[in-house]
């Protein structure tokens, strides 16, 4: 038996004074007693409170009782303790951890009293952390002995309360984006507290307008307590066209619905988010509990459960694939099976494992957290490991950007890896689809959460170092079966987005048939197929020196541009306004992230201050956290904090006039950017500040835009060696941003 598994019962108790039900976000104390047990602490032995990595809690400070976060610590006996609080203290993924360490023994039945967020001399407690959790945990260790081997209390026995959803803070209305014109459909309705989470506790009385054919919607829709989602089925369009749903409630409209086309087609689209983890790894709450959220409360069609896989045991890995199969229901919600690889960057970094059944083996990076050694043939240490072991299976693999990121200039096995990540909730990262087409790579864009919150398809940051919302993937196929995903994502048929559900069609039209291969074409003898335009995702061989093309975009929100990019290179930029159409708005970006790892935050202090104009009003745009949000002071400035992890945050800024002789200041802790208002236009302007990407930007926009759908076409020329590597990036005014998978067209 390991020594730091020894008479775990013997090593004391700890409880709660109170375990009711704590609101997500809201400021508490946790009073926690720990009782010594058979051993009592030895002098210079301790305990440890610990809880999980990603938990974004107030942390604990011991100088100020006036400031949040105060905690004291008390030994019934009166012992003198020294007491530490660290982020990285334990063992994840349980790394936050305070340390309590005795001066003088304590004798068996000697408690000590922990008050994290101690309120009665004046501090406002803490704030509780923002997500939900149906059993929020801490993990109790002890070192009774003072060897330094600290040996955790049994599972039951450590101290948990539930965190719950707040009051309804925001309404998310969510319809399909592509449906043939003979179908029904649903509508779905939610409320989200002011951090998102789907709350219970709304209660309201819904109507509803239609912008498009719809017919079956009901007069009132009762959303009652206890509620999380009302669901609106056997709605159909009566005629082509484009749809949207406005939700009202007492005459006000509370939400507007995501975009729905319907038009004759044999494919619709399906979202997915294949990417996060429970708390049985880094995540929060259960497996079972992410997949319910996936198919219940964000309402994504598809979700798989990446956990890393040396957090896995054998055991977990069963049940895992248990709920796969249990959850997956053809037609209705499809759950894969798969884990995270997660071998350091050296040896690929992470790529996402997904198998089209269940039982079939997981080959790990390492067994870091794990003591199960059985199957040693079965641990791959390396990518290419890994590529080598599954060769012969019904297999997806995906590189992607989390703690580590993935190297694919190191490896990549085009038969098994047809897609990237670009983002995340980690961030947004064209970087690491730059790297996959310089290295000739024939390769799709998806996007996901690689949430830990317990949120997949609806994945806030809340306040921690996650900078972005977590994304989300369109798959285009004909039926919502696995069958039909592994062949569409084996072709590239998907799109991704920074989680925005919007429409998205491209295609490039040709003079003269191409070969279309149902493979790449570089593994080897592929299937072909003769035809005049290219799809999403098509590999093609052509005789045309130029391709006509053509992206069609229906926004979630008006649309900023369109950029058609071959390759690494921007070949046409399309916006739904010119230079005459600028009006007395300003957006000022901060973007970029440090490095490519777990380093790569920047955190952003800035103040904005105009000169010969005032600033009527501020809109802030990917400032996902409520408690820190840009601020137009009294003087005319505007301050704000925020991170960046490759992705943007901006502020827009509408001034009383635009002058010819105005300055622009921006100040911030990275850098600063002074420009005259007369040299700002159409185009961004741009000031690099290192890292990657991190830049200042400011541009001149429309006082507003309105325009949600754009429909543009661009020449491309297909070069006579290598691939024309055609594709589309959308942005739109509300920061969500979209790619298309590439269409590949090579002589």
């Amino acid at each position: 038996m390991p020594f730091h598994d020894y008479r775990p019962d013997l090593m004391g108790t700890a409880t709660l004074s109170d375990t009711a039900p704590t609101t997500a976000g809201a400021w508490t104390s946790y009073a926690l007693t720990y009782t010594a047990g058979r051993f009592g602490i030895d002098d210079r032995g301790g305990i440890r409170i610990a809880w999980r990595t990603h938990c974004d809690m107030t942390n604990p400070q011991f100088d100020d009782p006036g400031a949040p976060g105060y905690t004291t610590v008390v030994a019934s006996n009166g012992a003198p303790l020294d007491v530490t609080f660290d982020v990285r203290r334990h063992v994840r993924p349980w790394g936050k951890c305070l340390r309590v360490v005795c001066k003088r023994f304590l004798a068996p039945d000697d408690t000590i009293e922990v008050c994290i967020g101690d309120s009665s001399e004046g501090s406002a407690g803490v704030r509780a952390q923002t997500f939900c959790e149906s059993a929020f945990q801490f993990r109790i260790l002890a070192d009774p002995f003072a060897t330094g081997d600290f040996i955790a209390l049994p599972e039951e026995a450590s101290p948990r309360s539930a965190i719950a959803p707040g009051p309804a803070a925001k309404w998310v209305a969510q319809l399909p984006t592509l449906r043939d014109a003979g179908s029904t459909f649903a509508l779905r309705v939610r409320a989200e507290d002011r951090w998102g989470n789907p709350t219970d506790a709304a209660d309201a009385a819904l109507t509803f307008e239609s912008e498009g054919p719809i017919s079956g919607l009901p007069a009132t829709l009762h959303h009652a307590p206890g509620t999380f989602v009302s669901t609106i089925d056997g709605l159909h369009a009566t005629a082509p066209g484009d749809i949207k749903v406005r939700v009202l409630a007492d005459g006000e409209t509370i939400a507007v619905s995501n975009p729905l086309r319907i038009r004759e087609t044999s494919i619709n689209h399906y979202w997915s988010d294949m990417h996060g983890q429970s708390g049985e790894t880094i995540g929060t709450g259960t497996a079972r509990e992410y997949f319910a959220f996936a198919r219940n409360k964000s309402c994504v069609d598809i979700a798989g459960h990446q956990g890393n896989d040396f957090q896995i045991t054998d055991a977990f890995w069963d049940d895992l694939n248990a709920l796969t199969a249990e959850f997956d229901d053809p037609g209705r919600f499809l759950a894969i099976p798969g884990y995270e690889w997660s071998g350091n960057t050296g040896l690929g970094g992470d790529h996402n494992v997904w198998y089209r059944r269940e039982g079939r083996p997981i080959y790990r990076s390492s067994r870091a957290l794990i003591q199960d050694t059985t199957l040693p043939e079965t641990d791959c240490h390396d990518v290419k490991d890994l590529f080598r072991a599954l060769a012969d299976e019904d297999v997806l693999v995906n590189a992607h950007v989390g703690g580590r990121f993935a190297d694919v200039g190191y490896a990549h096995e085009a038969r098994l890896e047809p897609s990237v990540e670009v983002h995340s909730s980690w961030g947004t990262f064209d970087w690491i689809v730059e790297d996959a087409l310089k290295a000739g790579y024939r390769i799709g864009i998806v996007a996901a959460s690689d949430g830990h919150k317990g949120r997949p398809g609806a994945s806030y940051p809340s306040d921690a170092a996650f900078g972005s919302y977590g994304g989300l993937t369109c798959h285009l196929m004909p039926e919502l079966t696995r069958d039909a995903l592994f062949e569409a994502f084996r072709r590239r048929k998907h799109y991704a987005t920074t989680g925005a559900r919007l429409v998205l069609d491209v295609s490039a039209a040709l003079a003269a048939e191409a070969d279309v291969f149902v493979r790449d074409p570089s593994t080897g003898n592929a299937p072909s197929r003769r035809a005049r335009v290219l799809q999403m995702g098509d590999i093609a061989r052509v005789t045309d020196e130029r391709a006509e093309f053509r992206a069609d975009v229906l926004g979630s929100a008006p649309i900023e541009k369109v950029e058609i990019m071959d390759g690494l290179d921007v070949l046409h930029v399309a916006r739904p306004f010119d230079t005459s159409d600028l009006g007395r708005r300003l957006r000022i970006t901060v973007e970029g992230q440090e490095v490519r790892g777990r380093q790569r935050l920047v955190r952003w202090n800035g103040t904005a201050r105009i000169e010969g104009a005032s600033v009527a009003r501020i809109a802030p745009i990917n400032f996902w956290n409520p408690d820190h949000q840009p601020k137009l002071q009294a003087d005319g400035t505007v301050t704000w904090t925020c991170p960046t992890t490759g992705g943007a945050t901006a502020i827009d800024l509408w001034l009383d006039a635009w002058p010819g002789d105005g300055l622009v200041h921006v100040a911030t802790n990275q850098g600063d950017m002074t420009l005259p208002l007369s040299e700002i236009g159409l185009e961004q302007r741009r000031k690099g500040l290192g890292g990657i990407g991190k830049a200042i930007a400011m541009q001149r926009l429309p006082d507003e835009l309105t325009e949600h759908a754009m429909s543009l076409s661009h020449s491309a020329a297909i070069p006579e060696t290598g691939d024309a590597r055609i594709f589309a990036r959308i942005y739109q005014q509300d920061g969500h941003r979209a790619w298309s998978s590439p269409i590949y067209m090579f002589r």
